[in-house]
């Protein structure tokens, strides 16, 4: 993955997260044809929220985003958009959604931080800015 910064006017940032969430009873509904259109869905509303979905992976059960987002707006209104959005969006779209799950996702979800350095590398960096003011 290559260094890349992004800003906002206020901050530079370089913030990407790994974010996993599961359809409601962990059903294995997203297949072939709901997996196609949940990826364009997912590109669509990224774009639209200034956010960008690096990679993804749809699997039967649940969904791997690697998600590049402005720190300011955050990655909890990121996901919680792409699931309202993409929730809505299949329901109408596919009709055995909406009659076999009352809400397409759960509200958990699991994300982390992904970084381009290592974290002793970054604790380094850190300890030796003091002996830099000295």
């Amino acid at each position: 993955m290559s260094r890349s910064v992004e800003t906002n006017h206020n901050i530079v940032f370089d913030c990407k997260y790994h974010v996993v969430f599961c359809p409601k009873y962990r059903k294995k509904v997203l297949t072939e044809p709901v997996d196609i259109r949940l990826k364009e869905l997912f590109l669509e509303k990224a774009m639209e929220l200034c956010a960008e979905i690096v990679e993804m992976e749809i699997m039967p059960d649940h969904v791997h985003l690697l998600i590049k987002c402005d720190p300011q707006f955050g990655i909890h209104r990121v996901v919680k958009h792409l699931k309202g959005f993409t929730s809505r969006v299949l329901r109408m779209e596919f009709r055995h959604l909406k009659s076999r799950l009352p809400s397409l996702w759960t509200n958990a979800y699991f994300v982390a931080t992904v970084g381009t350095v290592q974290l002793d590398v970054i604790k380094k960096y850190i300890e030796s800015q003091k002996e830099r003011s000295d």
